[in-house]
Protein backbone atom coordinates (compact mmCIF):
# COMPACT_ATOMS: atom_id res chain seq x y z
CA UNK A 1 0.00 0.00 0.00
CA UNK A 2 1.01 3.55 -0.43
CA UNK A 3 1.41 6.01 2.01
CA UNK A 4 -1.15 9.52 1.78
CA UNK A 5 2.17 11.25 1.54
CA UNK A 6 3.53 9.05 -1.27
CA UNK A 7 -0.20 9.36 -3.19
CA UNK A 8 0.00 13.05 -2.61
CA UNK A 9 3.32 13.67 -4.16
CA UNK A 10 2.19 11.36 -7.44
CA UNK A 11 -0.68 13.77 -7.79
CA UNK A 12 1.51 16.86 -7.36
CA UNK A 13 4.14 15.59 -10.42
CA UNK A 14 1.05 14.42 -12.38
CA UNK A 15 -0.60 17.98 -12.25
CA UNK A 16 2.47 19.68 -13.17
CA UNK A 17 2.95 17.56 -15.99
CA UNK A 18 -0.46 18.41 -17.28
CA UNK A 19 -0.33 21.98 -16.85
CA UNK A 20 2.95 22.06 -18.48
CA UNK A 21 0.69 20.24 -21.63
CA UNK A 22 -2.03 22.24 -21.95
CA UNK A 23 0.45 25.82 -21.84
CA UNK A 24 2.32 24.17 -24.49
CA UNK A 25 -0.96 23.40 -26.66
CA UNK A 26 -1.67 27.16 -25.70
CA UNK A 27 1.46 28.47 -27.34
CA UNK A 28 1.10 26.50 -30.35
CA UNK A 29 -3.10 27.65 -31.23
CA UNK A 30 -2.39 30.79 -30.51
CA UNK A 31 0.97 31.96 -31.73
CA UNK A 32 2.05 34.32 -34.01
CA UNK A 33 0.63 33.24 -37.60
CA UNK A 34 -2.40 35.25 -39.07
CA UNK A 35 -5.87 34.92 -37.24
CA UNK A 36 -7.21 32.47 -40.24
CA UNK A 37 -4.35 29.99 -40.02
CA UNK A 38 -5.20 29.82 -36.05
CA UNK A 39 -8.71 28.85 -33.85
CA UNK A 40 -10.65 28.55 -37.75
CA UNK A 41 -7.97 26.28 -39.42
CA UNK A 42 -9.80 22.83 -39.47
CA UNK A 43 -12.70 23.46 -38.01
CA UNK A 44 -15.98 21.78 -39.24
CA UNK A 45 -18.01 24.13 -40.66
CA UNK A 46 -21.66 23.15 -42.32
CA UNK A 47 -24.23 25.29 -44.88
CA UNK A 48 -27.82 24.47 -44.79
CA UNK A 49 -29.37 26.39 -47.52
CA UNK A 50 -33.20 27.65 -47.98
CA UNK A 51 -33.52 26.02 -51.85
CA UNK A 52 -30.53 23.75 -53.17
CA UNK A 53 -30.95 24.74 -56.69
CA UNK A 54 -32.29 28.27 -56.34
CA UNK A 55 -29.08 30.57 -57.95
CA UNK A 56 -29.14 32.89 -55.23
CA UNK A 57 -28.28 30.01 -52.81
CA UNK A 58 -25.99 28.36 -55.32
CA UNK A 59 -23.80 31.67 -55.23
CA UNK A 60 -23.60 32.23 -51.75
CA UNK A 61 -22.59 28.60 -51.22
CA UNK A 62 -20.07 28.91 -53.75
CA UNK A 63 -18.81 32.20 -52.17
CA UNK A 64 -18.57 30.42 -48.56
CA UNK A 65 -17.23 27.66 -49.74
CA UNK A 66 -14.25 29.65 -51.30
CA UNK A 67 -13.74 31.67 -48.30
CA UNK A 68 -13.75 28.57 -46.04
CA UNK A 69 -11.31 26.90 -48.10
CA UNK A 70 -8.94 30.14 -47.76
CA UNK A 71 -9.17 29.18 -43.90
CA UNK A 72 -8.53 25.86 -44.23
CA UNK A 73 -12.20 24.83 -42.91
CA UNK A 74 -13.30 21.82 -43.26
CA UNK A 75 -16.80 22.65 -45.43
CA UNK A 76 -19.79 21.43 -46.52
CA UNK A 77 -22.99 22.48 -48.09
CA UNK A 78 -26.60 21.22 -48.35
CA UNK A 79 -29.77 22.79 -48.86
CA UNK A 80 -33.78 22.17 -48.90
CA UNK A 81 -35.10 20.65 -52.31
CA UNK A 82 -38.05 23.17 -51.88
CA UNK A 83 -39.24 26.06 -49.39
CA UNK A 84 -40.33 23.45 -46.26
CA UNK A 85 -39.76 22.76 -43.04
CA UNK A 86 -40.79 19.42 -43.41
CA UNK A 87 -37.92 19.15 -45.79
CA UNK A 88 -35.32 21.41 -44.11
CA UNK A 89 -35.76 19.89 -40.56
CA UNK A 90 -34.18 16.32 -41.49
CA UNK A 91 -31.02 18.14 -43.01
CA UNK A 92 -30.74 19.93 -39.43
CA UNK A 93 -31.36 17.10 -37.57
CA UNK A 94 -28.62 15.52 -39.52
CA UNK A 95 -26.27 18.28 -39.24
CA UNK A 96 -26.88 18.24 -35.52
CA UNK A 97 -25.69 14.25 -35.20
CA UNK A 98 -22.38 15.42 -36.36
CA UNK A 99 -21.90 18.38 -34.41
CA UNK A 100 -20.10 20.44 -35.99
CA UNK A 101 -18.06 23.70 -35.27
CA UNK A 102 -19.85 26.15 -36.86
CA UNK A 103 -23.61 26.20 -38.90
CA UNK A 104 -24.85 28.74 -41.59
CA UNK A 105 -28.27 28.17 -42.26
CA UNK A 106 -31.21 29.73 -44.24
CA UNK A 107 -34.43 28.73 -41.93
CA UNK A 108 -37.43 28.04 -43.97
CA UNK A 109 -39.96 29.36 -41.27
CA UNK A 110 -39.67 32.27 -38.30
CA UNK A 111 -40.20 29.28 -35.63
CA UNK A 112 -40.39 26.10 -36.22
CA UNK A 113 -37.06 25.21 -36.30
CA UNK A 114 -35.94 27.48 -33.18
CA UNK A 115 -36.32 24.63 -31.03
CA UNK A 116 -33.39 22.39 -33.14
CA UNK A 117 -31.52 25.70 -33.90
CA UNK A 118 -31.71 26.30 -29.95
CA UNK A 119 -30.41 22.67 -28.88
CA UNK A 120 -27.77 22.48 -31.65
CA UNK A 121 -25.91 25.70 -30.43
CA UNK A 122 -26.49 24.69 -26.91
CA UNK A 123 -24.86 21.77 -27.72
CA UNK A 124 -21.66 24.11 -28.51
CA UNK A 125 -22.08 24.40 -32.43
CA UNK A 126 -21.94 28.36 -33.41
CA UNK A 127 -24.55 29.29 -35.77
CA UNK A 128 -24.78 32.05 -37.79
CA UNK A 129 -28.03 32.73 -39.99
CA UNK A 130 -27.65 33.66 -43.15
CA UNK A 131 -30.56 35.38 -45.40
CA UNK A 132 -33.83 34.62 -43.24
CA UNK A 133 -33.57 34.67 -39.75
CA UNK A 134 -35.88 33.28 -36.61
CA UNK A 135 -37.79 35.54 -34.24
CA UNK A 136 -36.06 34.09 -31.20
CA UNK A 137 -32.48 36.69 -30.73
CA UNK A 138 -31.08 34.27 -28.58
CA UNK A 139 -30.13 31.97 -32.13
CA UNK A 140 -27.51 32.76 -33.82
CA UNK A 141 -24.00 34.46 -32.65
CA UNK A 142 -24.64 37.01 -36.04
CA UNK A 143 -27.41 36.92 -38.48
CA UNK A 144 -26.44 38.55 -41.87
CA UNK A 145 -28.93 39.35 -44.73
CA UNK A 146 -30.19 42.04 -46.97
CA UNK A 147 -32.28 45.20 -45.73
CA UNK A 148 -35.38 43.33 -47.09
CA UNK A 149 -37.78 46.17 -46.04
CA UNK A 150 -35.69 48.67 -47.77
CA UNK A 151 -35.47 46.34 -50.96
CA UNK A 152 -39.57 46.31 -50.65
CA UNK A 153 -40.02 50.54 -50.92
CA UNK A 154 -37.01 50.74 -53.77
CA UNK A 155 -39.56 48.17 -55.75
CA UNK A 156 -42.66 50.25 -54.82
CA UNK A 157 -41.12 53.63 -55.71
CA UNK A 158 -39.82 52.09 -59.27
CA UNK A 159 -42.88 50.04 -60.12
CA UNK A 160 -45.15 53.17 -59.09
CA UNK A 161 -43.18 54.93 -61.27
CA UNK A 162 -43.17 52.58 -64.26
CA UNK A 163 -47.28 52.75 -63.72
CA UNK A 164 -47.60 56.18 -64.09
CA UNK A 165 -48.65 56.53 -60.49
CA UNK A 166 -52.36 55.10 -61.12
CA UNK A 167 -54.35 51.93 -61.31
CA UNK A 168 -54.04 48.35 -59.70
CA UNK A 169 -51.24 46.80 -58.24
CA UNK A 170 -50.69 43.30 -56.43
CA UNK A 171 -47.67 41.55 -54.72
CA UNK A 172 -47.44 37.99 -54.81
CA UNK A 173 -45.20 36.08 -52.57
CA UNK A 174 -43.87 32.60 -51.52
CA UNK A 175 -45.74 32.25 -47.99
CA UNK A 176 -46.27 34.33 -44.32
CA UNK A 177 -43.69 33.13 -41.98
CA UNK A 178 -41.14 33.86 -44.11
CA UNK A 179 -38.34 36.62 -42.54
CA UNK A 180 -36.92 38.02 -45.93
CA UNK A 181 -40.17 38.10 -48.07
CA UNK A 182 -42.25 39.10 -44.80
CA UNK A 183 -40.07 42.66 -44.69
CA UNK A 184 -39.63 42.99 -48.22
CA UNK A 185 -43.85 43.14 -48.63
CA UNK A 186 -43.64 45.08 -45.48
CA UNK A 187 -41.76 47.92 -47.03
CA UNK A 188 -43.50 47.51 -49.86
CA UNK A 189 -46.86 48.10 -48.91
CA UNK A 190 -46.11 50.86 -46.73
CA UNK A 191 -44.22 52.93 -49.69
CA UNK A 192 -47.17 52.49 -52.09
CA UNK A 193 -49.13 54.15 -49.47
CA UNK A 194 -47.77 57.22 -50.53
CA UNK A 195 -49.07 56.88 -53.90
CA UNK A 196 -53.19 57.24 -53.21
CA UNK A 197 -54.12 56.70 -56.99
CA UNK A 198 -52.46 53.37 -56.62
CA UNK A 199 -54.89 50.61 -55.33
CA UNK A 200 -53.33 47.62 -53.34
CA UNK A 201 -55.19 44.35 -53.96
CA UNK A 202 -54.84 41.65 -51.50
CA UNK A 203 -51.43 39.76 -51.49
CA UNK A 204 -51.81 36.50 -52.92
CA UNK A 205 -48.98 33.36 -52.10
CA UNK A 206 -47.72 30.96 -54.37
CA UNK A 207 -45.71 28.71 -52.03
CA UNK A 208 -42.76 29.14 -54.06
CA UNK A 209 -44.67 27.51 -57.21
CA UNK A 210 -43.88 29.51 -60.56
CA UNK A 211 -47.04 27.39 -61.70
CA UNK A 212 -48.87 28.48 -58.99
CA UNK A 213 -47.63 32.25 -59.23
CA UNK A 214 -48.46 32.23 -63.11
CA UNK A 215 -52.24 31.13 -62.75
CA UNK A 216 -52.83 33.60 -59.56
CA UNK A 217 -51.49 36.61 -62.01
CA UNK A 218 -54.10 35.31 -64.51
CA UNK A 219 -56.84 35.12 -61.95
CA UNK A 220 -56.13 38.94 -61.15
CA UNK A 221 -56.08 39.91 -64.37
CA UNK A 222 -59.31 38.92 -65.55
CA UNK A 223 -60.82 40.13 -61.74
CA UNK A 224 -59.07 43.44 -62.17
CA UNK A 225 -58.15 44.55 -65.85
CA UNK A 226 -57.17 47.33 -64.77
CA UNK A 227 -53.90 45.95 -63.10
CA UNK A 228 -50.61 47.91 -64.00
CA UNK A 229 -48.00 46.49 -61.89
CA UNK A 230 -47.34 43.22 -59.98
CA UNK A 231 -44.56 43.24 -57.10
CA UNK A 232 -42.84 39.32 -57.55
CA UNK A 233 -41.50 38.65 -53.18
CA UNK A 234 -39.15 36.05 -54.96
CA UNK A 235 -37.24 33.99 -58.09
CA UNK A 236 -39.52 31.18 -58.56
CA UNK A 237 -42.38 33.59 -58.07
CA UNK A 238 -41.06 36.56 -60.38
CA UNK A 239 -40.51 33.36 -63.06
CA UNK A 240 -44.28 32.65 -62.63
CA UNK A 241 -45.51 35.72 -63.14
CA UNK A 242 -43.15 36.30 -66.02
CA UNK A 243 -44.75 33.24 -67.51
CA UNK A 244 -48.43 34.10 -66.73
CA UNK A 245 -48.16 37.44 -68.12
CA UNK A 246 -46.34 36.22 -71.33
CA UNK A 247 -49.44 33.14 -71.87
CA UNK A 248 -52.15 36.34 -71.38
CA UNK A 249 -50.24 38.60 -73.79
CA UNK A 250 -50.01 41.18 -71.00
CA UNK A 251 -45.67 41.19 -71.06
CA UNK A 252 -44.37 44.54 -70.81
CA UNK A 253 -48.19 46.07 -70.77
CA UNK A 254 -48.13 45.05 -66.84
CA UNK A 255 -44.86 46.29 -65.05
CA UNK A 256 -42.94 43.65 -63.17
CA UNK A 257 -40.27 44.28 -60.28
CA UNK A 258 -39.11 41.33 -59.04
CA UNK A 259 -36.57 40.30 -56.22
CA UNK A 260 -33.11 38.94 -57.19
CA UNK A 261 -31.34 38.58 -60.37
CA UNK A 262 -31.35 34.91 -61.33
CA UNK A 263 -30.37 33.74 -64.70
CA UNK A 264 -34.42 33.45 -65.59
CA UNK A 265 -34.86 36.77 -64.77
CA UNK A 266 -31.74 38.59 -66.51
CA UNK A 267 -33.36 37.12 -69.36
CA UNK A 268 -36.69 38.43 -68.57
CA UNK A 269 -35.28 41.52 -67.95
CA UNK A 270 -33.54 41.60 -71.83
CA UNK A 271 -36.94 40.42 -73.17
CA UNK A 272 -38.46 43.07 -71.53
CA UNK A 273 -41.29 40.98 -69.37
CA UNK A 274 -39.56 41.79 -66.45
CA UNK A 275 -39.00 45.49 -65.66
CA UNK A 276 -37.16 45.98 -62.50
CA UNK A 277 -35.31 43.58 -60.29
CA UNK A 278 -33.90 44.63 -57.04
CA UNK A 279 -30.93 42.15 -56.66
CA UNK A 280 -29.30 41.17 -53.63
CA UNK A 281 -25.43 39.99 -52.66
CA UNK A 282 -25.53 36.48 -51.38
CA UNK A 283 -21.87 36.33 -52.54
CA UNK A 284 -21.21 38.74 -49.83
CA UNK A 285 -23.62 37.33 -47.10
CA UNK A 286 -21.95 33.92 -47.42
CA UNK A 287 -18.33 35.50 -47.15
CA UNK A 288 -19.18 37.79 -44.11
CA UNK A 289 -20.82 34.44 -42.34
CA UNK A 290 -18.20 32.33 -42.75
CA UNK A 291 -15.64 35.61 -41.53
CA UNK A 292 -17.87 36.13 -38.24
CA UNK A 293 -17.62 32.39 -37.60
CA UNK A 294 -13.29 32.32 -38.15
CA UNK A 295 -13.88 35.74 -35.53
CA UNK A 296 -16.09 33.10 -33.21
CA UNK A 297 -13.84 30.37 -33.84
CA UNK A 298 -10.41 32.70 -32.88
CA UNK A 299 -11.93 34.25 -30.22
CA UNK A 300 -12.65 37.52 -31.56
CA UNK A 301 -15.38 40.18 -31.38
CA UNK A 302 -18.42 39.26 -33.84
CA UNK A 303 -20.74 41.62 -35.26
CA UNK A 304 -24.37 40.67 -34.29
CA UNK A 305 -25.89 41.82 -37.32
CA UNK A 306 -24.67 42.80 -40.76
CA UNK A 307 -26.30 43.94 -43.67
CA UNK A 308 -25.61 43.56 -47.24
CA UNK A 309 -25.40 45.84 -50.55
CA UNK A 310 -28.20 46.00 -52.59
CA UNK A 311 -28.81 47.68 -56.25
CA UNK A 312 -31.98 47.86 -58.87
CA UNK A 313 -31.23 46.65 -62.26
CA UNK A 314 -32.78 47.92 -65.50
CA UNK A 315 -32.39 47.07 -68.93
CA UNK A 316 -30.99 50.61 -69.15
CA UNK A 317 -27.89 49.96 -66.87
CA UNK A 318 -27.59 45.87 -66.79
CA UNK A 319 -24.46 46.32 -68.87
CA UNK A 320 -22.62 48.16 -66.69
CA UNK A 321 -20.06 46.49 -64.73
CA UNK A 322 -20.94 47.75 -61.48
CA UNK A 323 -24.19 46.26 -62.43
CA UNK A 324 -23.56 42.85 -63.65
CA UNK A 325 -21.32 41.60 -60.82
CA UNK A 326 -24.96 41.53 -59.07
CA UNK A 327 -26.24 38.96 -61.19
CA UNK A 328 -26.46 35.41 -60.13
CA UNK A 329 -24.51 32.30 -60.61
CA UNK A 330 -25.96 28.99 -61.58
CA UNK A 331 -22.87 26.78 -60.44
CA UNK A 332 -19.21 27.52 -59.02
Amino acid sequence: MWSMSSKRRLLVAVGAVLALTGAAACSSSSGGGSGSSGGAAHKKVRLITGVKSDPFYITMTCAAQTEAKAKGMDFQADGSAQWDVSVQRPLLDSVAASRPDGLLISPVDTSALTPSLRQIQSAGTKVALVDTTVSDSSVGITRISSDNEKGGRVAADALAKLMGEKGSAIVISVKPGVSTTDARIKGFTEEMAKYPKITMLKTLYDNDLPATAASQIQSTLAAHPDLGGVFAGNTNTGQGIATGLKQAGKEGKVKVAAFDAEPDEIASLKAGTLQVLVAQDPGAIGREAVDQLAAAFEGKSVQKSIGTNMVAITKANMNDPSVSKYFYKSGC
